[in-house]
């Protein structure tokens, strides 16, 4: 099973995510969690979308 939130930042798609993962018992995956980490210990994703930010 797939869920896709979107919404502006500050909408609640986080809040809202950690509700319906712990009804449905699956996993959350955040992308914007992924990147900030990857910018923290300057992978090479990291590095990537650093580019990206800083353009």
């Amino acid at each position: 099973m797939n869920i896709i939130l979107l919404g502006a930042p500050g909408a609640g798609k986080g809040t809202q995510a950690e509700v319906i993962c712990d009804k449905l018992q699956i996993p959350t995956i955040s992308t914007g969690n992924i990147i900030r980490e990857a910018l923290k210990t300057g992978t090479e994703m990291g590095l990537k979308a650093k580019s990206f930010m800083e353009a």
